[in-house]
């Protein structure tokens, strides 16, 4: 089952869009705008690119529309940062299509938003949600996988914006282990990603951003963040002789 169907674009007559600005000129964006909106696959959805392309910009948009609450908790927020006054206005003009069994279960982990975020989950009474365990003790790698191992065990949907930040290698084959998982058993999650190790998960939706706006790549090896990796992981001294003084 997917759970979230489509993103749709809905513009809100209360605060009509600049189309002509920025995020809509994004070109990601605008084909949103042109196509009406997203279909969004079931199990897992890559989205790659350069910076300024836009996947951060959408993952927050679409975990803002998401209809998330989680089990009913009034001690602790269990579903991840709220939207801030950062964001673009992007999530006021879209609307979640969602399946009418959908799960209200999921987790919007954004990177640069987990401190503050994890500080207030320190700061709340104990509860089941976390098991009793103090997150800020830890390292950032270290929380983030706290993080993985309490709430992405709920069939829901979940939003991650560039989880790779605080993981190293093992832990983002970690994640890609746990991403199977929770395809097999329903879940589904949109990852915004640089990581050409969380881009391999076999059977994954890769879509690909740039000046073309949104294509879908059939195979991992043909991302062009994996061709630039392995240009460089070949022959390192070509890139870097450009870079750095002799």
């Amino acid at each position: 089952m997917r759970h979230l169907e489509r993103i749709d674009w809905s513009p809100s007559p209360s605060r009509p869009p600049d189309t002509t600005k920025w995020p809509y000129t994004i070109p990601a964006v605008a084909q949103i705008i042109s196509d009406r909106g997203m279909e969004i696959a079931d199990g897992i959805t890559f989205l790659v690119g350069e910076n300024g392309s836009g996947k951060s910009t959408l993952i927050e948009a679409f975990a803002a529309v998401y209809p998330r609450t989680g089990f009913a908790s009034n001690k602790v927020n269990v579903t991840g940062p709220d939207a801030s006054d950062e964001d673009s206005e992007l999530r006021f003009n879209l609307r979640a299509r969602t399946n009418r069994r959908a799960s209200p279960a999921g987790f919007f982990l954004r990177a640069e938003a987990m401190h503050a975020y994890l500080s207030e989950v320190d700061r709340a009474p104990r509860t089941r949600a976390w098991k009793e365990e103090r997150l800020q003790t830890q390292s950032h790698g270290e929380s983030f996988l706290a993080v993985l191992r309490h709430r992405f065990v709920d069939l829901g949907v979940y939003f991650l914006d560039e989880p790779e930040a605080a993981l190293s290698f093992r832990s983002c084959l970690g994640l890609v282990s746990l991403l199977d998982t929770m395809r097999r058993e329903g879940s589904q999650v949109i990852v915004a990603t640089h990581s050409p190790v969380l881009t391999s998960l076999p059977g994954a939706t890769l879509l690909e951003l740039g000046e073309h706006g949104i294509r879908k790549v059939d195979r991992w090896e043909d991302l062009e963040l994996v061709k630039s990796w392995r240009h460089f992981m070949d022959r390192p001294g070509q890139f870097l002789q450009h870079l750095v003084e002799p």
